[in-house]
């Protein structure tokens, strides 16, 4: 099955996600299918984005049949009625 899911970069204590579309049987840093966009959460200044999701693409991998991790279907929520 193809996930939606986080996969962690950055530095210890610091962590940066990319938003990726992989096999649920790949490790969560490993291969993947493509890469979405990204979420950094320790953003907290205003002027810096902390996430970004390019939304056609995110759209176009659901009517496949992917199926976002539980955080990234919140995230996607929050920040698409935000933006709304």
């Amino acid at each position: 099955m193809v996930k939606i899911r986080l996969s962690r970069g950055g530095s210890k204590k610091r962590p940066y996600y990319h938003i990726i579309v992989a096999d649920q049987r790949n490790k969560r840093d490993g291969k993947h299918l493509e890469r979405l966009g990204f979420f950094n959460p320790l953003s907290t200044a205003e002027d810096v984005e902390n996430f970004r999701v390019d939304k056609e693409r995110y759209d176009y991998w659901m009517s496949v049949g992917a199926q976002p991790s539980e955080r990234v279907s919140k995230l996607v929520k929050a920040h698409t009625e935000d933006s709304a």
